[in-house]
This record gives structure tokens, C-alpha cells and sequence, in this order.
């Protein structure tokens, strides 16, 4: 089950294990059901303090964790290989004992929460989103003998995914209600079962002193800003909603120079820790909401709180564009979806479609042509625009179709569930229909400013905020980088460069402009 590399990474890990634990199996004859007795088999043979026991569980196969002698409060029903298989080590190592490096406030946050929390999470193993969120309910689990987690794969018990009518991952569920749905960070979670912690927490960034250099946003252009004020000795800040952006939602990344190949959460986790070698206020789980300019620099966030800036960096990213047709919003998570390697396991054998002929739109076709029965991409103009050598492995599978000319105009749903869409042949101007059970949508990116409507910084009718070659925006002291700008290339490393210029930028203008606290300290000595 565990080849011999795996084991022996494994096997450093669970050196780690302080106190005696258990792993409770709930299997069957079924060749899934073997293949996770034989998994736990080997994993309690590596440890004198993992023991093996026998469960009878309503989901099999299944495989608790947990402390010896105690009811597993952490479950997976399935097999945890994979993206899931660090959500499964972890699993081992906190339920013995080993610290999590999690905020120790957080950690005694989840520890005091009140009320019975029982959470089910339905994922698919080539989901890259889907670890954050059982790895944050699994550590909740283990801190708090009121919350029980288990992680359910959603290929290996559709009629759950059916009955749940389940067509996006990781979605989950509290105490038999939906929750949420797609990335969802500790913080995220915690703060949402905790009704008073938002209002904690906004009047804690209430009583911040203002910041050299704020920035908004925490994606590739954020981080690299941040580095680069911190290294001048500056108070520096961040304040997003979470660290990485849209990089998280990113699988392959094989066009960031020197690094041959990575992933998106593994390159956003190096970025992270790079920031925190700097002396770096990292303030998530925010949302910005205005931005006011006087003395300081002025932004609002949607929980009540305010934080000031001598000069603040806008790098808030952009987002998937929607369609923006009707039925799209209806259907979203019922089969309208935006990430083909998170959501296209659960069609398993169905056809779905592909809007889009960038790279992207027939990245996703050729990628699905492997799971599902069927896929057509739907291409508006009348030429893709996707790179030659993926046209040609498109063109190369039989089971891609690809229709250009074709605006589609309505996603179809039967209430519940999306059963096809319509769409314009641009030559013909006839409507036709398309039966699928999915769409993943796949047509460019949004820059995330609707916020900055209100604000007299100069954005393009596209929404994009209008910048020079430093960075710089209309507004003295408000500088902007990376896919929310009108830098003409969406790219993760064009938007770290932009990211290090407009903190240079900003530490300039800082250099050349008076500090309002040490003016008010003049005016008020003399």
C-alpha cells in the first residue's frame, strides 16, 4: 500500500507521537475495503504506540482516529491517500499528543466552544482545497471532545453525493445543515461557530497604530510587497481575506522561473513563511470594504474595524469571471463550477462542458476527458485561443468536442441540478441545447475593486486600477500590484515583480513625505 520512500517519511513522522493512540476500522470484503485495512495494518505496525481495533461504523470503509481507549472523534470514510494523506498523518500526530503550530489564542478559542459540533466534510481526493479544511476540522476535533469530524469521499459514496445533491467540493455539513463550501481557512471556521468572535475581533484591530505600509490583498504581488517593506525596517502590515489568493485554487504551476514545477498551496505555504521571517502583521480572514484618504490612509473592513496607513498597496487580485447568464447563480454548486481538478471527480461518468478555449477552458477539457463520459467546450469566437500544443491533445481525445462561434445564453437546471445549457451559434444566430450534468466555467478573470467604486482612484471600464510604471496610482500614497492593476500579463511571477515596485514605490514616497503623528508632535510642542 505504502511504497518504500512513503514509509520511511512516515515513519520519521510518527516519531512524534507522545501518547498512546488508536485507529478504528470499519471495512468489508470490497477491494476499497481491503485496500484501507491494509493501509491501517501497515501504519499500526510502524509504532509501538498506534493500535489497531475493529469499528463498526455506518460508513464502510472507514478509519478512526484517535486517543487510546477513547471514541474516535475523527473519521475517514475512505481511503486517505493522495491529497488527503497529510490530513491523515496529522490526524495521527495531534491525536498523540504532538502540538499543533496553529495561533495559540485560536487553539484555546476552539477548546472553549460550547455546543455539541458534529461536521462532515464531502471531498475528492484530487481536490487541492479540500486538505485545508478536514486537515482545520480534524484539529478542532481533536482539541474539543464536543466537535466530531469526519471526512467522506464523495467518488466512493455518490449515493450521499446524490442524496445531498453534492456537485461541488469540499462542501460541509453541521449537524446534518450545510455550512459551507470550497476553501474555508481555522480562523474562517471557528469564527463562524463563535457568534461573538467577529465583534472580538474588530475592536482588537480597532486599537492598531497606523502602519508605514498596509497591504491589501495576500496573493504573489502581496507577499512579495510585503518582503520588501519589511526589509527597509518599516512598520508593515497585511490585511486579506486569505494568504495566497487565487494562487490557492491553482494546481499546476510550471512556468515560474527556476522552480521546473509546483503546486499552488505549496507555493503559496512558501510564501507564507517567507513573510513571517519578516517582522510582518498578517491580519486574515478580513474583507476590505472602503478606502478613505486624510491624514492617513484609511480602510474599512466589513467587520466594523478600521486600520490606518502612511501608504497603503492594493493587491487584491482578481476572481473567475461568471458568465453572467441566466441560471448561472441558481445552479451555482449544483453543477455549475469553476474548478475542473476540485469539482470534476464528482461526474464521474457523465458529460459535462467546458466554457472557455483559452488555456485554461482546454486545460480543463483535456483534464476531465479522463474522468467523465463527455466533454464540449464552448468557445465564443470563432478561433481558439488556447496554446497550439493543447489543441492538438484536445483534438486528440475522442472524447472532446469543441464548438466555437457559440454564446451560451442559460444554464438549464431541473430545480434542483443543472441538466444542460442553450447557446447562441454566433453564425447562424439559432439557439441550441447541450444535455449536461456540469459546467465549468473557464472564461478569464475579474479584478476584486467593486469595493473601490465609491473611492476617487482611477479604475479602466474593465475595473482594473490604473497605475504608472512605480505602482503608483491618481491618489498620493496609494499604490497598486498584480491582477488588479492594468499590468497588461496575469501571471504569478509578473505580479511578484510589480509587487517589490510599488513597495519600493510607496517606501519613496515615505522617504519624501512628513510621518502625521511626528507633525502633530511638532505642532503640538510649539
Amino acid at each position: 500500500m505504502l511504497d518504500a520512500n512513503l514509509k520511511k517519511q512516515l515513519d520519521t513522522y510518527l516519531q512524534n507521537i507522545v501518547n498512546p493512540i488508536e485507529i478504528s476500522v470499519s471495512v468489508d470484503d470490497s477491494p476499497k475495503g481491503k485496500e484501507l485495512h491494509e493501509l491501517a495494518v501497515e501504519i499500526a505496525e510502524m509504532s509501538s504506540k498506534i493500535g489497531l481495533v475493529a469499528a463498526d461504523d455506518k460508513r464502510t470503509p472507514s478509519m478512526g482516529v484517535g486517543p487510546s481507549g477513547q471514541p474516535s472523534r475523527v473519521r475517514f470514510a475512505g481511503i486517505p491517500m493522495g491529497h488527503e494523506f497529510t490530513s491523515l498523518v496529522l490526524a495521527l500526530l495531534q491525536s498523540g499528543g504532538h502540538p499543533s503550530k496553529a495561533d495559540p489564542a485560536l487553539l484555546d478559542q476552539i477548546r472553549h466552544l460550547e455546543g455539541e459540533f458534529h461536521f462532515e466534510t464531502y471531498i475528492s481526493l484530487s481536490c487541492q482545497n479540500c486538505p485545508d479544511v478536514v486537515q482545520a476540522l480534524n484539529l478542532m476535533a481533536t482539541l474539543n471532545p464536543n466537535i466530531t469530524h469526519v471526512m467522506i469521499d464523495g467518488a466512493l459514496f455518490q449515493d450521499e453525493v446524490d442524496a445531498r445533491q453534492i456537485m461541488a467540493v469540499p462542501s460541509v455539513y453541521l449537524n446534518g445543515e450545510h455550512f459551507g463550501q470550497g476553501r474555508m481557512t481555522l480562523p474562517e471556521i471557528v469564527n463562524k461557530v463563535d457568534s461573538g468572535a467577529s465583534k472580538r475581533r474588530a475592536a482588537e484591530l480597532n486599537e492598531k497604530k497606523p502602519y508605514d505600509v498596509l497591504i491589501v490583498g495576500g496573493g504573489p504581488a502581496a507577499a512579495s510587497a510585503a518582503i520588501y517593506a519589511a526589509r527597509k525596517g518599516i512598520r508593515t502590515g497585511i490585511v486579506a481575506e486569505r494568504f495566497g489568493g487565487q494562487v490557492l485554487d491553482t494546481v499546476g504551476i510550471e512556468n515560474f522561473i527556476s522552480v521546473p514545477y509546483t503546486e499552488g498551496p505549496k507555493l503559496v505555504a512558501s510564501l507564507e513563511q517567507h513573510v513571517k521571517e519578516y517582522d510582518v502583521d498578517l491580519i486574515t480572514e478580513q474583507t476590505a470594504a472602503k478606502l478613505t484618504t486624510g491624514d492617513y490612509v484609511q480602510i474599512a473592513l466589513e467587520s466594523g474595524a478600521t486600520l490606518e496607513s502612511r501608504a497603503v498597496i492594493l493587491a487584491t487580485g482578481a476572481r473567475w469571471r461568471e458568465m453572467n447568464v441566466p441560471g448561472e447563480q441558481e445552479y451555482r454548486g449544483k453543477g455549475v463550477a469553476y474548478c475542473p481538478h476540485c469539482d470534476g471527480p464528482l461526474f464521474k461518468g457523465k458529460r459535462v462542458a467546458v466554457i472557455g478555449g483559452g488555456n485554461s477552458g482546454i486545460e480543463a477539457a483535456i483534464d476531465l476527458a479522463g474522468i467523465v463520459e463527455h466533454v464540449t467546450v464552448l468557445e465564443f469566437a470563432d478561433t481558439l485561443r488556447a496554446d497550439e500544443v493543447l489543441q492538438r491533445k484536445a483534438r486528440s481525445m475522442r472524447n472532446i468536442d469543441i464548438i466555437k462561434s457559440a454564446q451560451t445564453t442559460e444554464v438549464r437546471g431541473d430545480g434542483n441540478k443543472v441538466v444542460g445549457l442553450t447557446y447562441r451559434d454566433r453564425e447562424t444566430e439559432e439557439l441550441k441545447q447541450v444535455d449536461v450534468a456540469g459546467i465549468f466555467v473557464q472564461i478569464g478573470l475579474v479584478p476584486n475593486t467593486e469595493w473601490l467604486k465609491d473611492s476617487e482612484l482611477n479604475l479602466t471600464r474593465f475595473g482594473e486600477i490604473e497605475i504608472d510604471a512605480r505602482g503608483a496610482t491618481n491618489i498620493p500614497g496609494v499604490f497598486a500590484a498584480g491582477d488588479v492593476t492594468t499590468v497588461p500579463f496575469k501571471q504569478i511571477i509578473v505580479a511578484m515583480g510589480a509587487g517589490s515596485t510599488a513597495s519600493l514605490a510607496a517606501f519613496d514616497h515615505l522617504i519624501r513625505t512628513p510621518d502625521p503623528a511626528a507633525a502633530k508632535e511638532e505642532a503640538v510642542s510649539a
